[in-house]
């Protein structure tokens, strides 16, 4: 399974390509459907360009993104709302939901933003940075439907022995498994996950670059590198 992540925190200014407006989301999303992208990953933004979980932001993208007939996620990152109980209200106040939402193991009142999402039956996909990470998802008394070993250094000899590091502490026959790195290192684990046949990402969220170093023009030819890449 590939995902685009199709802007996560980018601001406009870093790659012209961002989409930032629900229709813009939907547009790219119907874009990377059509190349074969089997879900799509999205940070909602408000009338100042700003992530937001609001309920009315996250209504508004995720309706505007079901035309594209791909599983619609969010992210319930730390940064976007730092208060665990505001970011565990406003999970209680969608009156959209998403079909999936990532939450970071290691961020505090992860587990029950996650067993707020479990509750209204949105699939919880369980962010783990660390080896650490791993332990604190495993004291969660909430199940996630799906793992994210997120490799955040830049440097791609340092994120791939992190993701084997993390993937190691993860016991077999658990939730599947998708992983990806950010910046540099992004193809190289990319390359990973289609060598080990897990589910990964591609997006202007994750790299600004196809995989021989050149500038994307946009989401869409990210995602069909990354096909082309899964596919030899």
């Amino acid at each position: 399974m590939l995902k685009a992540c199709l802007n996560g925190g980018r601001r406009r200014d870093e790659h012209p390509a961002v989409p930032v407006t629900p229709a813009e989301l939907a547009a790219d999303a119907a874009r990377c459907a059509a190349l074969g992208a089997a879900a799509v990953h999205v940070h909602p933004r408000d009338a100042t360009g700003a992530e937001s979980l609001a309920p009315a932001v996250i209504a508004e993208a995720v309706t505007a993104l079901r035309a594209a007939g791909l599983p619609v996620g969010v992210s319930t990152g730390a940064w976007i709302e730092p208060d665990p109980v505001a970011r565990v209200a406003a999970v209680r106040a969608w009156p959209v939901l998403p079909d999936f939402v990532s939450v970071n193991a290691h961020e505090p009142g992860a587990e029950a933003v996650a067993a707020a999402l479990h509750e209204r039956g949105v699939l919880v996909e369980a962010g783990l940075w660390t080896v650490a990470a791993v332990e604190a998802w495993r004291g969660w008394r909430v199940p996630a439907g799906r793992i994210l070993v997120e490799c955040t250094p830049d440097d791609p000899v340092t994120a791939l022995a992190d993701a084997a590091a993390i993937l190691a502490a993860l016991a077999p026959g658990g939730p599947p498994v998708l992983l990806h790195g950010e910046g540099a290192a992004a193809w190289p684990v990319l390359a990973e996950a289609v060598r080990r046949r897990l589910d990964t990402r591609i997006g202007l969220e994750d790299t600004l670059r196809l995989s021989d170093g050149t500038p994307t023009p946009d989401n869409p030819t990210l995602v069909d590198a990354a096909l082309t890449l899964g596919a030899a």
